[in-house]
């Protein structure tokens, strides 16, 4: 949403690029920070802290259009700008949920855990979008307005979640007995593993920083004229299949392995993204979408349990936080660029270059980790 607001208040497109790039620069210095310390400060106090934050983040772009003002927002109350959740708090979700779950039930509890994030998803893409037109259209409400309304609601999501925080209990914090543990250096089995990990994520990841959802969003609304009615219902319907195929890639990556799960649900995926590039008609790029969206996150639940399974229960949190903080890092890079070529009007590529990575990262996957997986 940035994007429309950006253009709105008199960024162009190479300095909302900036924007993205320097929230996610300094999303990764505050990951680094709170993951790397999350077990020591206690999970549960950890969340709470993110939710303050995303509720005093909302209510300032929900009052200021000042480009700095709103940048150290974004950072501080770590508002993605990719359209998706990053930053500490997820990798702390994460690793509770490996904490609480046994390896045999921990692909569906993920899975469970992706259904209602990206239904979330779902639900606010429509709500936002009919909103807007509504405050703007019906109401006759000025754009830059009815867009700095839609974070009243951020802020109240932020305070329910915060309550749902404070009623944690103390089952998703390290137990007693491995507090010893929690200052230790990293295993020689994580130190094995973790770099050829933080090289295929990033690499997956530096695709995506070059073609977020919010450029999708752009070149949506730009290059095919869709409205923001249009632009909700559609990511609506994404997002839906989006949350709905979660649930067979707990199915594969029980059946398949997390590997073979990963590779064979992402390969498809990247390539719907990539032919986008080359489409003139927006029926195409819509059925693209769709397909890209069914299959995208197919891999998510192989990813997490390959990750939890392979590294030592008392490192995980720090493992997922290493690699959500490489993988934000390496999202840093695709922004600055994607809004350089969109002010040149040659957004498209990004979709190709998106997928190349894609795909380079399934090759150096597999090269690394089959043997392991058809070893077991």
């Amino acid at each position: 949403m940035f994007i429309f607001f950006g253009r709105l208040i008199g960024v162009n497109e190479y300095r909302i690029g900036l924007f993205m790039t320097l929230t996610l620069i300094g999303d990764t210095i505050i990951s680094y920070f709170l993951t790397w310390n999350a077990d020591i400060i206690g999970r549960k106090k950890v969340m709470i802290i993110g939710s303050l934050m995303m509720f005093f983040s909302g209510l300032v772009f929900m009052n200021f259009t000042n480009y700095y003002i709103l940048l150290i927002a974004a950072i501080i109350g770590v508002i993605s700008p990719s359209g998706d959740e990053t930053g500490p708090f997820k990798s702390v979700e994460e690793a509770s949920i490996a904490h609480l779950t046994s390896y045999d039930e921990r692909a569906e509890v993920f899975a469970i855990y992706g259904v209602f994030a990206t239904a979330g998803s779902a639900l606010g893409s429509l709500i936002c979008g009919f909103l807007v037109d509504f405050m703007h259209l019906d109401l006759e409400w000025p754009l830059t307005r009815s867009y700095q309304y839609i974070f009243i609601i951020y802020s109240i999501i932020a305070l329910i979640k915060l309550t749902l925080m404070l009623c944690l209990s103390k089952e998703c914090e390290i137990t007693d007995e491995s507090t010893e543990l929690l200052d230790s250096k990293l295993s020689t089995t994580t130190k094995n593993h973790l770099p050829k990990l933080l090289v295929i994520f990033m690499l997956d990841s530096l695709g995506y920083g070059f073609m977020p959802s919010a450029w999708i969003v752009y070149y949506l609304k730009f290059i095919f004229g869709f409205t923001a009615k249009g632009l909700g219902t559609l990511f609506f319907i994404t997002n839906s299949v989006d949350a709905i195929s979660s649930i067979p890639s707990a199915y594969f990556a029980n059946a398949l392995g997390p590997v073979k799960a990963i590779i064979f649900t992402q390969a498809p995926s990247a390539l719907f993204f990539g032919i986008i590039a080359f489409c003139q008609n927006y029926i195409y790029v819509v059925i693209l979408l769709i397909l890209f969206y069914t299959t995208s996150t197919m891999d998510v639940v192989p990813r997490q349990v390959l990750l939890t399974s392979i590294m030592p229960k008392h490192e995980i949190t720090k493992v997922m936080g290493i690699v959500n903080i490489g993988k934000t890092f390496a999202r840093c890079i695709g922004p600055i660029f994607t809004g350089k070529l969109a002010e040149y009007n040659h957004l498209r590529y990004s979709f190709l270059i998106s997928s190349g990575c894609t795909l380079l990262a399934d090759v150096i996957l597999g090269i690394n980790f089959l043997h392991i997986e058809l070893n077991n």
